[in-house]
């Protein structure tokens, strides 16, 4: 967890750096449709076999900040990758490195049955991403 908490105390800048990056996280996920919507968008992206990988129930496959941004880019989603890096006064890019050990946990806590909720469902609840906060993070937030 040593890189994790390396790559927050960049982020930290004033505000709970582990609770920012899920809920910049849950962001991402809500703006998409939900869970099933990223993973579309992911899929569609080039990044298919890492999202699934993050839905079920083995491992996680890893990406690279760059895999991820070029994928939330392409799906519409770089306005919010933007805007979010701009309120944390980090660059973007960095924000995208944080973000792809992040997202994957984010999405793997939601999908604990190895499904993605059916889109329209709604399946998830911001609060229930606060719990990982501290689970990926500590005591930090």
């Amino acid at each position: 967890m040593s890189f994790l908490n390396d790559l927050l105390g960049a982020v930290q800048g004033g505000q709970a750096g582990g609770s920012s990056l899920v809920s910049i996280a849950g962001q991402l996920i809500e703006k998409a449709g939900g869970v099933q919507g990223l993973v579309a968008i992911l899929q569609q992206h080039g990044l298919g076999e890492a999202a699934q990988s993050w839905v079920g129930t083995g491992a996680n496959q890893p990406v690279s900040g760059d895999q991820l941004g070029q994928a939330l880019q392409n799906g519409g989603l770089g306005p919010l990758v933007q805007e979010a890096a701009g309120k944390l006064g980090v660059d973007p890019g960095q924000l995208l490195g944080q973000l792809s050990q992040v997202l994957p946990h984010a999405v793997d806590h939601l999908t604990p049955d190895g499904q993605a909720p059916a889109q329209g469902q709604g399946g998830f609840d911001l609060g229930s991403l606060a719990s990982l906060a501290g689970k990926l993070f500590g005591s930090a937030a």
